[in-house]
């Protein structure tokens, strides 16, 4: 343990000694915007899932920090599923989605779950046949795309350009950093001081405060979960692998509630209890905790602000949704 915790200082102390190791988030730029709104249609449309009930939404809600705030999500047939929902606000700014990573960018991502029995719990056949017998969505799809023809290709290519648009600038903190010392308290201060010099930042950097590297959930002390997600693992094979996951984002995360990959931790303070043990090998004080909870406070952004879409309606030729099958 005592090499683990060496280890670990040394490079918590080189991301420590960086001047500002989080940096602001921008606002979107070079949206296509005919195919985000398109994207915004399916994102919400539940007619994408084998029951005609379940929508990206319902498990990133995005009334709800872009998460559905409840351990582990519900699925197909209320099949819970095994892992915590990540937020999908700044999700673009992710080294890749999913908490093992399977997927290398939000198209990839968009996929997945329309056809993961315990999800969506459809096909992308399925899916596919129900957006090409909606007049309306034909007529979305020849506008935006110059043709007719609906394809899961152009469904996720859709989907992932609406959630490049979900990121969340203008947080008090980014507003700090860009010069406005009165954005945060000084109490707030010092629990970001805290953050730097305690080693946070070595996993929680950059724009996101995360979301761009992949490390192993249990560094200095094994962490306890009878969940039976492994991690890296599932994707690389490798033993070695078990139980790392994508560092995840702070941002807004006192909306993203509860937090782990297996939704164990229900307050930030615990969080930042368990995670200052068992990655930092420190225990923190009440007041210590207190202040690093304060300043990741900071960290909520304005949310996306937008017009929810008016769904094209079925018709008689749209193939009906099968709720209990």
């Amino acid at each position: 343990m005592a090499a683990a915790i060496s280890a670990a200082a040394t490079v918590f102390a080189a991301h420590a000694q960086a001047e500002e190791p989080i940096q602001p988030i921008e606002p979107v730029k070079n949206v296509n915007l005919a195919l985000a709104e398109l994207g915004k249609k399916l994102y919400f449309d539940p007619r994408l899932s084998k029951s005609g009930f379940i929508s990206c939404n319902s498990c990133h809600n995005l009334s709800m920090g872009g998460t559905d705030n409840i351990k582990t999500s519900i699925g197909h047939g209320w099949a819970q599923g095994p892992i915590n929902s990540p937020t999908v606000l700044n999700s673009s700014l992710n080294v890749a989605q999913f908490w093992d990573g399977r997927a290398a960018d939000l198209k990839e991502q968009a996929g997945g779950p329309i056809e993961n029995p315990a999800e969506m719990g459809f096909t992308h056949v399925l899916a596919v046949d129900v957006i090409r017998n909606i007049p309306g969505y034909v007529r979305d799809f020849r506008l935006v795309f110059g043709d007719e023809e609906v394809n899961i290709d152009k469904i996720t290519n859709a989907i992932a350009e609406f959630e490049n648009t979900l990121v969340t600038p203008n947080a008090r903190f980014d507003q700090w950093l860009l010069g406005d010392k009165n954005a945060i308290t000084q109490y707030e201060q010092e629990g970001y001081e805290l953050f730097k010099t305690s080693g946070c930042v070595a996993c929680h950097n950059g724009p996101a405060v995360g979301g761009n590297s992949f490390q192993k959930m249990g560094l200095v002390e094994p962490y306890q979960t009878n969940n039976p997600v492994e991690g890296r693992a599932a994707v690389t094979g490798k033993d070695a692998d078990r139980f790392t996951f994508k560092v995840p984002t702070l941002r807004n995360v006192e909306l993203t509630y509860p937090y782990f990959h297996d939704g164990e931790a229900e307050t930030l303070t615990e969080a930042t209890d368990i995670m200052g043990r068992l990655q930092l090998g420190r225990k923190f004080t009440d007041e210590e905790n207190a202040k690093i909870v304060a300043f990741m406070k900071t960290l909520t952004g304005d949310q996306p602000q937008f017009l929810m879409p008016i769904l094209p309606p079925s018709v008689d030729e749209t193939p009906k949704p099968k709720p209990f099958d």
